[in-house]
């Protein structure tokens, strides 16, 4: 999809008659899963069953003409369909083939079948979520997944600039477990230096104190980011709680850290005597760093999400005007924007099989009347 906002023609290849496992994800608009429009816009649908092998001929064919192959099978899958980056650079020597995977292409785990849920496990983000005393929690959306595609949109725009170069492409292997490993940066750093497994700590930080969400008067939450001792300062004196600055066990960081346990129930207090919003006024009227947990509804009704065209509208040829967020990347000089809205199930098939693969629509035709495509 970023690829996509970038101004790549994306084909997506689905099963027939039924498509990407997400289509079926509730809940629905006019008959289509909001999951699957939430993570499709803008790429072409075309159905085949590769295990035909006038399917995987005409998929050759396309291949040819593609500068990128995108899989997630298991591992060992493509090639046993005839479609794997061995197969295809004979075909077209330029092509680039990225395969994302659960745990990735080598290892003793690389058959073994995975999502998003046993990746944040077993990544360490799970260990790391969580109040403590209290289960590990599943961070809310599935980063896991949203991580390997990142790397992967990396790893080819990296790849299409070597060759560049070289006028060859290559095979790039993003493993989701990897993805997961590489984020855990100043906590496995923190394990590395004193062997200590971190624990869970809700929202609060080993290293920062006070930075973590509090509630309020309303039963909001704010959250309060001192990464400093100035802004510590500038936070009591907003607050009007001057008095605990001159308390000597929490002068500076460090002494705020050792004596989280004493502080934080202070602020707590403190916190619950005025609403949320009457809190952020007073701390930003300062210049300090602070912000509510907002839910969906006041995501997409911030000023500033909209004012940076994070919500958008397009118009489905079947569930009508729906909404989509907008794309990240803002240039001066390029195009970032939604391409086109998510397709319906196999719309593009003829076209690109027609185009792509040379295929006459008779020849379309007969591989519809044996379910090909």
């Amino acid at each position: 999809m970023t690829l996509s906002d970038l101004g790549a023609e994306v084909i997506k290849m689905e099963i027939p008659g039924r498509g990407d496992d997400t289509r079926a994800f509730p809940p629905y608009i006019d008959g289509e899963s909001s999951y699957f429009m939430s993570l499709n816009r803008g790429k072409k649908s075309i159905t085949m069953n590769l295990k035909d092998d006038d399917a995987t001929k005409a998929f050759h064919r396309i291949a040819e003409k593609c500068d990128v192959v995108l899989e997630n099978f298991r591992p060992g899958v493509t090639s046993r369909l005839g479609v794997d980056y061995e197969t295809l650079s004979k075909l077209n020597p330029r092509i680039i083939y990225c395969s994302i995977s659960s745990f990735g292409q080598t290892g003793p785990y690389a058959q073994w079948p995975g999502y998003d849920l046993i990746v944040q496990g077993m990544g360490g983000l799970m260990g790391l979520t969580g109040e403590p005393g209290r289960p590990p929690v599943r961070v809310g959306m599935a980063v896991t997944d949203i991580c390997a595609g990142m790397y992967a949109v990396i790893g080819i725009l990296a790849a299409l600039r070597t060759r560049e170069d070289t006028g060859r492409g290559q095979y790039i292997d993003v493993s989701m477990l990897d993805g997961s490993v590489s984020w855990m940066t100043y906590a496995a750093g923190n394990y590395f230096a004193t062997g200590v497994n971190p624990p869970r700590m809700g929202t609060a930080h080993p290293s920062i104190v006070p930075y973590q969400g509090f509630p309020t008067g309303d039963g909001k939450y704010i959250l309060i980011a001192c990464g400093n001792d100035r802004l510590w300062g500038m936070m009591l004196e907003a607050m009007g709680t001057e008095k605990l600055g001159d308390d000597p066990r929490f002068t500076t960081n460090a002494l705020r850290v050792k004596n989280m346990d004493t502080l934080i129930p202070l602020l707590e207090e403190e916190f619950m005597k005025r609403p949320r919003d009457e809190w952020l006024g007073k701390l930003r009227g300062v210049g300090f760093p602070c912000g509510p947990v907002y839910t969906m509804d006041e995501v997409f009704s911030d000023p500033q999400v909209l004012e940076r065209g994070m919500l958008k509208e397009v118009r489905h040829p079947t569930a009508g005007k729906i909404k989509q967020i907008g794309t990240v990347l803002k240039f001066s000089g390029s195009d970032c924007s939604i391409q086109s809205p998510p397709p319906v199930l196999g719309q593009d098939t003829e076209e690109v099989l027609t185009a792509l693969a040379g295929l006459s629509p008779d020849e379309v035709e007969r591989l519809r009347e044996k379910q090909a495509i």
